[in-house]
């Protein structure tokens, strides 16, 4: 096996450092020919998110390739080199490939069990196809590793379990009051926590937003974003009678809702009413919990909900790490026994991806070249010579 990885995270290098080594997709492809030109890679693929960079590559000679990826590095990013790898940590071989496998899992997130990282892996892949820059044993390991990914989740509930505050309470919600489909949210306050509720309770089925705040035109735009309508604050009473939830989250140094205000509203109530409270100070009088068909949580609450879900995903992360130990063996052996005609397949398999993506654009090539069938000419050995094509290859 020749596998390397070489990578910063949020756990190894500060964010002044991580910014500096991040790569996006046009900043990568402005890259592929010098990493296609490297002399002692093989192949690599680039992961790069908010919270890692990771290279990934196979070489025959691990010294010589980690010295020329780490001058590259270096030169990219304008950090010293001898400060640079500091930061840096590096897998070989086995580690490299179990890293790139609890990574996909959700295991070495920030938020442990995250499901976004699966896609982001896919998409490093693909561009790694799509640069040029991947071989036989980057496409085995990128493949392994995202059947990987998919067996974690689907045989344990490592990312079931909400926990953010703002998709705790969407959860805490779903469960009082069942179904959100044709439910209505008054939102006291026009803040980012308040942005973030409202669009977790929206791509859940909330279907009337109300937004409440001391300034108009702050509750106006975020109303707007999800069709709402907008209040001044002062006004929230008018809203409560048709609203099934409120979610307060305010900088009010007192109570906004208080008990008596609320019970005339509560009593003429056939439905219950749910306040989540997500403020600190409160925003919401604990009385009001006293009111019959109120049902109150404060931040506290929803902490230790996060809490008790955060548990239940260290819980999963066992199981998970067991199934990662099962492919990370069968991932070596099968990179490590890859014959000929094995890399021939997985070549193809790639080949014919890149050929989907191009299909398209080759498509409206022609169309534009008409019936000039020396312009049309002059457009295939262009766009040959872009992507380092055969021109006898198969579009």
């Amino acid at each position: 096996m020749s596998i390397i990885l070489l990578g910063v995270n949020h756990k190894s290098a500060p964010v002044e450092v991580r910014e500096k080594l991040s790569m996006s997709k046009p900043r990568i492809k402005a890259n592929a020919d010098l990493v296609k030109n490297m002399q002692s890679l093989d192949g690599m693929a680039i992961l790069s998110t908010c919270n890692r960079t990771e290279f990934y590559f196979s070489a025959p000679n691990h010294y010589k390739a980690k010295t020329e990826v780490e001058n590259w590095l270096s030169a990219y990013s304008g950090l010293d080199l001898e400060e640079m790898t500091k930061y840096l940590y590096i897998f070989e071989d086995r580690a490299a490939v179990r890293h790139l496998f609890e990574v996909v899992g959700g295991l070495d997130s920030m938020i442990l069990g995250e499901s976004q990282i699966q896609g982001q892996v896919q998409d490093a892949y693909n561009l790694a196809l799509e640069c040029g820059f991947s071989n036989s044993i980057i496409n085995t390991l990128f493949m392994t590793a995202l059947s990987v990914g998919k067996r974690v989740r689907t045989e344990t509930y490592i990312d079931r379990q909400p926990v953010s505050i703002s998709s705790t309470a969407v959860e805490l919600a779903k469960n009082e009051l069942g179904s959100l489909e044709g439910k209505s949210v008054l939102i006291l306050g026009a803040g980012e926590t308040s942005e973030l509720a409202a669009r977790h309770l929206v791509s859940n089925g909330i279907s009337g937003v109300i937004v409440a705040n001391r300034t108009y035109a702050k509750a106006q735009k975020l109303a707007n974003e999800f069709g709402g309508s907008a209040a001044k604050l002062s006004e929230f009473l008018d809203y409560l009678p048709d609203a099934d939830i409120v979610i307060s989250c305010t900088s009010s140094p007192r109570y906004v809702v208080e008990k008596e205000i609320l019970a005339p509203v509560v009593s003429a109530r056939k439905q219950p009413l749910m306040l989540i409270d997500i403020a600190v100070p409160r925003d919401i009088d604990p009385a009001v919990a006293e009111l019959d068909n109120v049902i109150l949580y404060d931040i506290d609450d929803l902490q230790n909900q996060v809490e008790q879900n955060l548990e239940s995903r260290r819980k999963e992360a066992v199981k998970a790490q067991a199934i990662i130990e099962q492919e990370v063996e069968r991932a070596v052996h099968r990179i490590d026994d890859i014959t000929p005609r094995e890399q021939r397949i997985i070549e193809q398999l790639a080949h014919s991806i890149i050929n989907r993506w191009l299909h398209k654009p080759i498509v409206n090539l022609k169309t534009l070249a008409g019936e000039n069938e020396d312009r049309f000419d002059c457009y295939i050995r262009a766009f040959n010579d872009l992507l380092d094509l055969d021109e006898e290859s198969e579009m």
